[in-house]
């Protein structure tokens, strides 16, 4: 008798998705399954060079930073479905389940890996079709290099890395950081890193507003004031960099209590979706007390495929996840940044660090090679 294929479904083409989409098309019999990775874009889009890729044409990172899917499954074990997923339909006893399509169609699953990552206001907030996302990337070039003073909202990672590149590009441009605490970024890091990387942002020429807000004007306003009333006269572009929330609307279709009130995903030590056994999520969707980012991505993805080979064969579940050490490398454009590594006592990176690690090429050879290129 012919055992019957079973298809192992992965949503999801971020970070997380691809690299569990790879590793499970090498460790499972394609005679016995197909791997399944359903994206709603037509490639990877490597959010780490976003902010590079955003502010201006220099290299063409497009080129590079989208890495289409052609060669992600090792030996063509595994194929692509463009498509969005609006809801599931699983049986709860382990037995699998069916993803349903926006134009309705309807996969079915032995296994389901939830990688669906986050959404982003302004220039992150990449849409889906190919020329529009090409086409989103020209639009906030033209608006950086037009603009005379640009205040970017927020001082996280993504605020200070977009500052940072404008500040690379144009030296003389006016590039200030509204920031809601008393020091940039948040708690998860030291006070000592906060004020270095406030330190190094200064030195670059960046401006910094702390303990206050901006809201985002509508296009082409010239003057703004912050919530604390600061006027700022010349400020011809604001960009949100704050704000990013789970796409996980359509999970709630497993049940009321699998989201947390924020959106995300509650999974257990194995990062599976408790009560829904063969479910399993990774990367910004999980509930977990960790800052969200690709290293932690990297290390759910080794979690989630080892155990979904496991589920699939019926044996007890190899890895367990125990979280992750913090840490984070910002980059001020190609030559400048600071970062620090959350283990031994905390160990902290200055400029050579951060354009030898990430600043130079943000790691792109790094996510083509994990990819097949």
């Amino acid at each position: 008798m012919v055992e019957k294929v079973q298809n192992v479904v992965i949503v999801g083409g971020g970070w997380a998705g691809t690299l569990i989409a790879r590793d499970l098309s090498a460790k499972l019999d394609r005679l016995r399954y197909n791997v399944i990775l359903i994206s709603d874009r037509p490639y990877y889009v490597h959010l780490i060079a976003g902010a590079r890729m955003t502010v201006a044409n220099m290299d063409r990172l497009e080129d590079k930073a989208l890495v289409p899917f052609d060669r992600l499954f090792h030996d063509g074990n595994g194929t692509v479905k463009i498509g969005k997923v609006i809801s599931i339909d699983d049986d709860t006893s382990g037995d699998g389940g069916e993803v349903v399509l926006e134009d309705g169609e309807r996969i079915r699953y032995a296994a389901l890996v939830l990688a669906t990552g986050s959404s982003w206001p302004g220039p992150f907030g990449f849409p889906e079709k190919d020329a529009h996302l090409r086409s989103h990337i020209d639009f906030w070039r033209d608006r950086y290099e037009k603009a005379e003073h640009v205040v970017i909202a927020g001082g996280g990672d993504v605020g200070l890395e977009t500052a940072g590149e404008i500040k690379d590009t144009w030296p003389k441009k006016k590039v200030t950081v509204v920031h809601s605490e008393a020091q940039l970024l948040n708690d998860a890091y030291p006070q000592t890193f906060r004020r270095d990387i406030e330190r190094r942002a200064r030195l670059r020429g960046i401006e910094l507003i702390l303990e206050d807000k901006i809201d985002i004007p509508p296009e082409a306003t010239v003057g703004v004031a912050t919530r604390n009333g600061r006027h700022l006269p010349d400020v011809d572009l604001v960009v949100p960099a704050f704000g990013s929330r789970p796409n996980t609307g359509f999970i709630s279709s497993l049940g009321e209590d699998v989201l947390t009130r924020r959106g995300t995903v509650r999974v257990n030590k194995h990062l599976e979706v408790p009560g829904h056994p063969g479910v399993f999520a990774a990367g910004d969707i999980i509930e977990w007390n960790e800052q969200k980012q690709a290293a932690k991505a990297s290390t759910h993805a080794t979690v989630v495929a080892a155990n979904v080979a496991s589920f699939l064969e019926r044996r007890p579940y190899q890895k367990i996840y125990n979280g992750s050490y913090e840490l984070i490398l910002i980059p001020l454009g190609r030559t400048g940044g600071a970062g620090y590594f959350g283990f031994l006592w905390g160990i902290m990176f200055g400029d050579f660090f951060a354009r030898l690690l990430k600043g130079k090429e943000l790691l792109i050879s790094q996510a083509r090679a994990a990819r097949g290129y």
